[in-house]
């Protein structure tokens, strides 16, 4: 009996979401940032989280894209998937798809670039001592801040060495989340380039959600589902 009564519940939630045609974007994986045509900032974001939310929102019943950094994933034709490379690139895409009902916010965008782009090679002997870098776009504060467009729904991720949830909290307060994702980076068993996960959700009203180390598909799983109840809780008209 438990077990047709969440089978019923689930169905009647993705029927009840698919009728409103809700929408969600997903961002997830690293970013390069060209110094000259071979050389790059970056990091180790391999994008299996965000991916695995993507494709848990989207068997939900929400309609959802994917905007992915490079990345060697292969994509399940299940989920629409834009790939870019730089942050900038990531945030015209993220624009191209507002408004959206839900965003989530899961790539490591490199938070610097380099001021200009060595149109060739540099060469070990040019003498150069420095490069210069400016802020990449910060799509998370972009979408909280955006009065027309920012989604009923914001979900962040905060990768941290330290101060985990204080951190976090202060982040999600900054950017005018709803939702923050707090993982701790430092711990080189769980988030980056790992088939595993540790996370904690904490929502705006202060409540936590911590999720033991587990698959990045199970983890995906539960965010999915708070995200989904909170979006419904928030949204009593649907």
């Amino acid at each position: 009996r438990q077990i047709l009564s969440f089978l019923e519940k689930f169905f009647r939630k993705k029927d009840l979401l698919k009728k409103k045609k809700i929408s969600a974007i997903v961002t997830t994986g690293p970013t390069k940032e060209y110094i000259d045509p071979v050389r790059f900032i970056s990091n180790e974001s391999s994008g299996k989280q965000g991916y695995e939310i993507a494709l848990e929102l989207s068997r939900l019943g929400i309609k959802t894209t994917l905007i992915s950094g490079p990345t060697k994933l292969r994509y399940s034709s299940d989920v629409k998937v834009k790939e870019v490379v730089s942050g900038n690139d990531m945030l015209e895409a993220v624009k191209k798809k507002l408004p959206t009902h839900i965003a989530v916010c899961a790539a490591a965008i490199s938070d610097f670039k380099p001021l200009s782009v060595k149109k060739n090679k540099i060469k070990k002997d040019s003498k150069i001592t420095e490069i210069k870098i400016e802020k990449n776009p910060d799509i998370l504060s972009y979408l909280g801040k955006n009065n027309r467009y920012k989604p009923k729904l914001l979900v962040g991720f905060s990768a941290e060495t330290e101060n985990l949830i204080k951190n976090s909290i202060k982040k999600m307060q900054e950017k005018f989340c709803d939702i923050i994702i707090a993982n701790d980076v430092s711990n080189k068993e769980i988030g980056f380039n790992s088939d595993v996960n540790e996370v904690t959700i904490i929502d705006k009203n202060g409540k936590t959600q911590k999720i033991q180390k587990n698959s990045k598909k199970f983890v995906a799983s539960l965010i999915a589902k708070k995200i989904v109840d909170t979006f419904l809780l928030n949204e009593k008209s649907l």
